[in-house]
């Protein structure tokens, strides 16, 4: 139900965008992200950071999208949002010798101390090569290219997740055995 959850807004968009224009998809962007964070708020009780700058940057980046009817904006949004996820990782760990990731899931997973270094600069690398695909397909494709890789461009992350899980499982331990050491 949760993945449902994360991607019925892209999903809305592929179809407005389809059926209508980029604006019309902007537009159903923009009330699906609201009514996602509605109902992750609603399951959850609180929504995390990165739920509100998501939010935040569709509703300013959809906004300059439909008042300036200019669809760069809109395009130029994923960028943003994985660049920002790359410098902010990469400087709380290198310069201010936090782990964000280890802070926003220590309480649900024990993992040793290399194991989440790992993860985080797997997550720099991969915020890091999210923003510079977007970029280069926003810059140098027609939109209606750009709204399809968006789409199918869900493969990315969805490799990445599947294989984190992969890569942490080995480090989880359960109520049987102790896990292996990095």
């Amino acid at each position: 139900m949760k993945i449902l959850i994360d991607f019925f807004p892209i999903l809305l968009f592929f179809g407005a965008y389809k059926m209508y224009d980029i604006y019309i998809g902007t537009g159903v962007l923009m009330a699906a992200t609201v009514l996602q964070m509605a109902l992750i708020y609603g399951i959850d009780r609180k929504l995390q950071a990165i739920h509100k700058i998501t939010l935040a940057l569709i509703l300013v980046f959809g906004t300059l999208t439909l008042v300036l009817h200019d669809d760069r904006f809109i395009k130029w949004k994923p960028t943003v949002l994985y660049a920002a996820m790359a410098i902010a990782l990469a400087v709380a760990v290198w310069i201010y010798k936090k782990n964000f990731l280890k802070m926003l899931l220590g309480s649900q997973l024990t993992l040793p101390e290399p194991v989440w270094m790992r993860l985080n600069i797997m997550w720099i690398v991969y915020s890091a090569f999210m923003a510079l695909i977007n970029a280069y397909v926003a810059a140098y494709y027609s939109t209606e290219a750009w709204v399809n890789f968006k789409l199918w461009g869900y493969a990315f992350p969805l490799v990445f997740i599947v294989g984190q899980g992969f890569y942490i499982s080995r480090y989880l331990a359960d109520d049987d055995t102790k896990a292996p050491t990095p």
